[in-house]
Parts: C-alpha cells; structure tokens; sequence
C-alpha cells in the first residue's frame, strides 16, 4: 500500500478484486515506477531480483538499507531514485 501511496485499505481491497473506478495521477506515476523497477531487476538479476530487492545495499543512495526500505519511505521520489539506479545499472 504504501508502495503505492494508498491509504485505505478497502481502496487496495478494491484494486486487487479489479474494482478499480479512477486512480490518480499519483498512483500512476507510481506503478510505472514500481513496473519500470521490477521489470529492470528482472533483466539484471533474472533469478535474484526479489532478493534483491530486500538485502541491504552499500550504494550510496540506499545508505545500507534495502532498496524496498527506500521505495516504502512514502515518497514517491524515492521510487524515482531506484528506477534511476536500476535504469543506470542496464546502461
């Protein structure tokens, strides 16, 4: 939820059982983040891209906390700053 900066719980309910009426442009802009970086991680790490994702980092963007601790800071430009990361990373 908090990936997708949702605050209601029944509105993830919603999502996930495809009743999806209208999503901001805030939550847009988030999943094509979270897309972009899942799709990159799949790329780079084919079979360890979901741990990837969870171990801690010594990259100075993550200060050796894992990359999902960023993105779930609530701020969608962190998510930004992954997707550069990884975007950076394929080259």
């Amino acid at each position: 939820m908090r990936l997708l900066g949702l605050e209601s719980r029944s509105t993830f309910q919603s999502w996930r059982r495809g009743a999806v009426a209208a999503i901001s442009k805030d939550a847009l802009e988030r999943i094509s983040y979270v897309l972009g970086i899942y799709k990159g991680l799949h790329i780079l790490l084919p079979k360890t891209a979901d741990q990837w994702i969870r171990k801690s980092n010594t990259a100075g963007i993550f200060g050796g906390r894992s990359a999902l601790d960023r993105m779930t800071s609530g701020n969608v430009a962190d998510l930004y700053v992954v997707r550069q990361y990884v975007d950076a990373q394929l080259g």
